[in-house]
């Protein structure tokens, strides 16, 4: 997912109006954020860094659009250049990566575009709705969490459309299922942004906008829900994105 704060003027042309895409679903987003943009400030060696290699290990990334940044983030996590045919080939039957989004035409293109299906799959999911599919998955590998949830840019959606619960909830339940979890929570400039856009179309307004409690800083807001409340820990930031943006990382006590 996106955030219409990011969508420079040339980027709304192609992406046939942001403001068209209220979860977030931009069907272009990543021409104008491409995956390199985090993966950038996140080191290969990530998945041995925390202890996961030579066992089954299983990530998730949340609202994964049409699929970029998922694969990008599985070659990068998994593939490393250095490696051996040999080695790599052994990492993927170990490593397998599931994404999901609630917009069925952005998977879909993710399905029909993945080029490693037997390591990465994408999924329709409404996580604000059920969560079934994903303790079915956790089930068909004989897991109890995911080892590692990439949630890059969804909060604010969320937080938008189902309000100061919604967002909590979402961070609850991700903590639920994951043993470490990579945050990237939209400033509060964003939502301003994103508010603003959609009533210059004359849309009405997001349903939660107004009477949304938790402003200001969002990623400390989630820190600390994370760390109070759902048994969590920051153990390490690695900077922020072009779009001055933390990516932060919390692990499960």
């Amino acid at each position: 997912m996106a955030t219409t704060c990011e969508v420079g003027n040339d980027a709304v042309d192609e992406i046939n109006d942001p403001g068209a895409a209220p979860y977030g679903n931009f069907i272009n987003y990543y021409t104008f954020n491409p995956p390199e943009n985090r993966l950038s400030l996140i080191p290969d060696t990530l998945l041995q860094d925390l202890g996961y290699s030579g066992s089954t290990t299983l990530m998730l990334d949340v609202g994964c659009n049409s699929g970029d940044l998922s694969v990008a983030l599985y070659k990068h996590l998994v593939q490393q250049p250095e490696c051996e045919e040999d080695t790599a080939t052994d990492c993927r039957r170990k490593v397998h990566l599931l994404g999901f989004d609630l917009d069925e035409t952005l998977i879909e293109r993710a399905q029909q575009t993945n080029p490693l299906p037997s390591s990465i799959s994408f999924i329709p999911l409404d996580i604000t709705e059920d969560s079934n599919q994903l303790q079915e998955y956790l089930n068909q590998h004989g897991c109890s969490h995911f080892h590692l949830c990439v949630c890059l840019a969804v909060t604010m959606w969320v937080h938008l459309n189902h309000g100061d619960s919604g967002l909590l909830q979402l961070l609850s339940r991700l903590a639920s299922i994951s043993q470490h979890l990579l945050l990237e929570a939209q400033p509060w400039k964003c939502y301003r942004s994103a508010a603003r856009r959609l009533r210059k179309l004359g849309r009405s307004d997001f349903d939660h906008f107004k009477t949304l409690k938790i402003r200001g800083d969002m990623a400390d807001h989630a820190k600390e829900h994370l760390e109070r409340h759902c048994d969590m820990e920051l153990i390490q930031s690695f900077g922020s994105t072009a779009w001055d943006r933390k990516l932060l990382l919390f692990k499960r006590r």
